[in-house]
C-alpha cells in the first residue's frame, strides 16, 4: 500500500523536481537519491523491493556501485535517465 499524506507527497514531488532539474543528469540523480533515501529512512515513503532494485541499478550506473565496478562512462547519463523515470513511476507505490 503506498504511503499517504502530505510528507509522502512532498517527498515524491521533491524527487521529481530533482529529476527535471537543469544540470548534469548524474549529479541530479545523486541529489534525487539522497533525498529519496532520507525520506525512506524517515519512514515517509515505504521501501519496495522494486525500488531497492532500481536504486541498486542506479548506483551501478552513476557510481559503479561501490563494489569495484566501473560506472558506465558515457552511458551513465542515459542509464540514469531511464532508471530515474522508472523510480518516479514506482514512487506511486512506495
Amino acid at each position: 500500500m503506498p504511503s499517504r499524506g502530505p510528507a509522502a507527497e512532498a517527498a515524491r514531488a521533491a524527487f521529481r523536481e530533482r529529476l527535471e532539474a537543469k544540470g548534469h543528469v548524474v549529479e541530479n540523480a545523486r541529489a534525487a537519491v539522497a533525498g529519496l533515501e532520507a525520506a525512506l529512512a524517515a519512514g515517509v515513503l515505504e521501501r519496495t523491493a522494486a525500488l531497492d532494485r532500481m536504486l541498486r541499478d542506479l548506483a551501478l550506473a552513476v557510481d559503479g556501485g561501490g563494489g569495484g565496478d566501473a560506472p558506465l562512462g558515457g552511458k551513465s547519463a542515459e542509464a540514469a535517465r531511464f532508471i530515474l523515470r522508472a523510480i518516479s513511476r514506482e514512487l506511486d507505490e512506495a
